[in-house]
């Protein structure tokens, strides 16, 4: 029955990605209009939605399971990127390396996994998914940062993640959720109407991203097969028995391996760019893992299922 619910959200999905490449492509979203929103979504709505995640009562059972579903994350984080670097720091193309490791490790949390996590969860999903979200933003602003942008130090990097909007968020839903501080009804409806933005918007955003992309008219390596098979498949699956083995199960496991098993995150284009680097393996490491994780998400949560049924 889950995995029915996962292949219907998983095509709904696919399809308000296809309604972007069509709005794109009839000339209704400008890069301009796609920029912004994207800007909305992350720094507006996406805070948003975490608050109101994390709007739930407070039990020591739930807290314990969150501080260790934090605990796995967070080693998931640390051996891939170990791992990544091992692999792909003899790539003699500094552009293709730096693209390679941050592709492999980073997933698209925010715009693709919260979104999943909302539909087939609700709230309790959110809640959870959060600890993804805030590992990505530590890790992303920091080692990502310094891989395209050796320059900055760390006292800037640490900054980024302070004055990041869904860092700020989690720690004040945490705040909220720690005290049971009751959200203002006005407030609370006002949220709803913003949570209800975040999945629909941010697929169409992704879908008018992958709409310009013509894959003949770029250059393909091989390296960029063995950043998406980490990615998408042994990372994912990597994080299945690390989390098993810390005890974590239900929703919080569920939640959690879904969006590690998200496509490469799209921020590996705008590091490039930023860095004035060739964005063109960025975006076909980026186009072909969110197409091929139409298949590997499913794959993967019918691996969990298999392990518990024989568990």
């Amino acid at each position: 029955m889950f995995l029915t619910n996962l292949l219907l959200q998983i095509i709904i999905i696919f399809i308000l990605m296809l309604v972007g490449v069509f709005l794109k492509k009839i000339g209704f979203l400008r890069d301009t209009t796609n920029t912004d929103l994207t800007k909305i979504i992350l720094y507006f709505i996406s805070p948003c939605v975490i608050i109101k995640a994390f709007e739930q009562k407070f039990t020591a059972d739930r807290m314990i399971t969150f501080l260790i579903t934090s605990i796995g994350v967070f080693a998931i984080y640390i051996i891939s990127i170990i791992i990544s670097k091992l692999i792909f720091s003899k790539v003699k193309d500094k552009n293709l390396q730096r693209t390679l490791k941050y592709g492999s490790v980073y997933p698209n949390s925010g715009f693709m996994g919260i979104p999943l996590a909302q539909a087939l969860f609700g709230s309790q999903g959110v809640f959870f998914s959060v600890i993804s979200v805030l590992a990505f933003n530590i890790f992303s602003w920091s080692h990502g940062v310094s891989l395209f942008n050796e320059q900055k130090g760390w006292k800037e990097l640490s900054r980024d993640i302070l004055m990041n909007p869904n860092i700020i968020a989690i720690l004040l839903g945490i705040f909220v959720f720690v005290f049971s501080i009751p959200i203002p009804n006005v407030v609370n409806q006002l949220l709803d109407y913003i949570a209800a933005m975040f999945a629909p918007l941010s697929m169409i955003i992704i879908g008018c991203s992958l709409a310009d992309i013509q894959l003949k008219a770029l250059s393909f390596n091989r390296l960029l097969i063995l950043a998406i098979l980490l990615k998408n498949f042994i990372y994912p699956i990597f994080s299945i028995f690390i989390l098993i083995a810390l005890g974590v199960t239900g929703t919080s496991l569920l939640t959690t391996v879904i969006l590690t098993s998200c496509p490469v995150a799209g921020l590996v284009v705008l590091f490039t760019l930023e860095s004035k680097g060739d964005a063109e393996p960025g975006i076909l490491l980026v186009s072909l893992s969110t197409i091929l994780s139409l298949i590997t998400i499913p794959f993967i949560i019918f691996f969990l299922n298999f392990l518990h049924l024989n568990a």
